[in-house]
């Protein structure tokens, strides 16, 4: 008898625990919950090179942990979410590595190949009604000018590697739990999934980037992934204080599909 009390009470116990922890979250998230960009806006910014989040070189956070991502393996099939006009893609390709990524500006995927002296060709994409596709000739890389969500793995399959820099704290907060979805939908068995977020103080600054919370993470991925926090630094910037920020971390996690 004594025993089952004390289950029942250790049940509530973590039941309460589990209830503060998402008020907890739903209170950290509340200042930017409502917060909306269009696909339109994001379009807008190529057009007006208001692109501040583009950076003309490799971004450090993928190359220091690449062999994290690599894990040994050749020839990896990468996918970059909103994948704008990263040149990580090409120093992945260069590596011989295979890359396909999604983003709705035209210009900012015509702007990659360009800049990068390749040619290409462009076609549309039967199973994706207004989509296109932009392939390299000389490299592995198919570049989808579409909204992301219309992309699946039916597509393109699945990947054995994701570099997420720029495009879950870019979606819009209230379309996190369908973009993590999709994101482990593209999740091959052996897929190393790099992923790079900001903590800072939402009251401060509406978005995006936004704030991604750890707790949220693991709400998002926790049950499909392992999760392993890798890096943790201070990214603190002049650009940042200009946005009315006090102080703002750079996290980055390795997620790996759990064994069933």
């Amino acid at each position: 008898m004594r025993g089952n009390i004390l289950k029942v009470l250790w049940l509530v116990s973590c039941q309460s625990a589990a209830g503060w922890g998402q008020a907890n979250m739903t209170s950290m998230l509340a200042p930017q919950a409502d917060r909306f960009m269009g696909l339109g806006e994001w379009e807008e910014r190529w057009q007006e090179g208001k692109i501040g989040f583009h950076l003309p070189q490799v971004h450090m956070m993928l190359e220091s942990n690449i062999d994290k991502v690599l894990n040994g393996r050749t020839g990896v099939r990468f996918f970059f979410p909103l994948c704008g006009k990263a040149v990580d893609m090409k120093w992945l390709a260069d590596m011989g590595h295979s890359v396909v990524g999604v983003e709705i500006s035209e210009k900012a995927i015509r702007a990659f190949f360009e800049e990068n002296n390749m040619t290409y060709s462009e076609e549309p994409v039967p199973e994706m009604p207004g989509a296109k596709v932009y392939r390299s000739s000389e490299k592995n890389i198919s570049l989808y000018q579409s909204d992301l969500y219309n992309f699946s793995s039916s597509i393109e399959g699945q990947f054995g590697a994701i570099w997420d820099r720029g495009s879950l704290v870019a979606i819009n907060p209230r379309d996190r739990e369908k973009y993590a979805a999709l994101i482990i939908s593209l999740m091959a068995k052996d897929c190393r999934y790099l992923l790079d977020t900001l903590i800072y103080n939402p009251e401060l600054y509406t978005g995006p980037p936004f704030f991604v919370p750890d707790e949220q993470l693991h709400s998002l991925f926790g049950k499909s992934c392992d999760i392993e926090e890798l890096l943790s630094v201070d990214a603190m910037t002049d650009r940042q204080r200009s946005w009315g920020l006090d102080s703002l971390k750079e996290n980055v996690y390795l997620l790996t599909t759990k064994s069933s």
